[in-house]
């Protein structure tokens, strides 16, 4: 992964990642004590990463995968159109983005690290639909 590229973690959002990483959602909390440190099939997770002006939950570099977890706000008329623009960025970049709730982080928290392995390029794993 090139972290040069010009889209990766703007300079002007790094005091604005930092407090997303200090205040952290209690979903992010639990999700990122279980991807961090190579824990999740030995790959690298990066929270609060920027590409462009958009700052992902959680971003695996080598998978070009970013995860993120949806509250409340995500559902509204605003929050489904800012995702969706959102998504067609990062999507136009190569980057996959799969969305989870965070009610899900709790009360599904193994499937939910299974969807995300799912992601993986070269997965095996495949789930009834």
């Amino acid at each position: 992964m090139n972290y040069a590229n010009p889209h990766y973690n703007k300079k002007k959002l790094r005091e604005y990642r930092k407090s997303l990483r200090n205040n952290s959602t209690s979903a992010e909390a639990v999700l990122w004590r279980s991807i961090k440190n190579k824990q999740l099939e030995g790959r690298i997770f990066r929270r609060q990463f920027s590409v462009g002006n958009y700052i992902l939950d959680f971003f695996c570099p080598s998978e070009k995968l970013c995860i993120e977890l949806d509250g409340a706000q995500h559902f509204s008329e605003k929050g489904l159109l800012n995702d969706k623009k959102r998504d067609a960025f990062l999507n136009s970049l190569g980057i996959v983005v799969i969305r989870i709730e965070n009610k899900h982080v709790f009360k599904f928290h193994e499937q939910v690290l299974e969807y995300i392995v799912e992601h993986f390029k070269g997965s095996q794993i495949t789930f009834p639909k």
